[in-house]
């Protein structure tokens, strides 16, 4: 897949017995390894601290999967991290979402294909990602009411996650790798807001 990153972070060599896991892994899952892989594996106990985080995420349950990736793309978004969005897709493709709606998550609030409780998870997203965040007391409410508060905790702590993700990426010089070149439907453009 052709990565557009520009490596701020220059890549790691990926070596030792950890690196020919890691590789395997990788290969196995995406193809190849991600170019964020490359950056983290100069800090081989950051790396596996981010990674092991990562896995616990995955084991969470209590928001619907789609929720879960609007709100992290539409996080991404904000930050203005291609890779993750670019990844993000790819990952709606392989947990089987609807690419149609996924793809529109860059432009949501022009697109007609969301409904109100997915337009108000973006809007959360998008204003716990603003700098500083715009989070307000009717938005919790809300969105207590619609999902309960085990389903927002996870959902505030993914689009923590997420600004995590998009900032380093965004960093590191990280761009899109081509993942979602994979998807029948290209990702919308961005609103501009």
């Amino acid at each position: 897949m052709p990565s557009t990153s520009t490596f701020r972070i220059p890549k790691a060599p990926i070596t030792g017995v950890y690196g020919a896991v890691m590789r395997t892994y990788a290969r196995r899952k995406w193809g190849e390894v991600p170019d964020n892989g490359y950056v983290y594996f100069h800090n081989k106990p950051v790396m596996k601290a981010v990674l092991g985080f990562e896995q616990k995420v995955q084991r969470w349950k209590a928001l619907d999967p789609h929720l879960q990736s609007y709100a992290t793309m539409a996080a991404a978004g904000v930050i203005g991290c291609s890779w993750c969005l670019d990844f993000g897709y790819f990952t709606a493709k392989d947990d089987g979402l609807d690419l149609a709606k996924v793809r529109e998550v860059p432009r949501w609030r022009e697109s007609d294909v969301f409904s109100p409780l997915e337009r108000r998870v973006m809007e959360y997203a998008e204003a716990m990602t603003a700098t500083p965040p715009e989070v307000t007391d009717e938005m919790v409410a809300q969105l207590r009411e619609d999902l309960g508060d085990p389903a927002i905790v996870e959902l505030t702590q993914l689009v923590a996650l997420e600004n995590m993700r998009s900032r380093f990426n965004s960093a590191a010089g990280l761009a899109s790798q081509g993942y979602s070149d994979v998807c029948e439907l290209p990702l919308a453009i961005p609103s501009q807001s």
